[in-house]
């Protein structure tokens, strides 16, 4: 399932570039192939300082 998932995820974002009407559609589509990874990081982090924060508390 796991894998099929991510099959369907996947972007050419090559192609993407190549088919791209100017430059910021280019910096559009960069941004987007970050954004997820952005936000996972964010949201780790926050479980990191809450648990941190947690366990000095006790």
């Amino acid at each position: 399932m796991f894998l099929l998932l991510t099959t369907l995820q996947q972007v050419n974002i090559e192609e993407k570039i190549k088919e791209a009407p100017d430059s910021s559609y280019e910096i559009g589509v960069f941004i987007g192939s970050f954004l997820p990874f952005v936000v996972l990081v964010a949201i780790a982090y926050a479980i990191y300082r809450y648990n941190k924060k947690n366990l000095n508390n006790d």
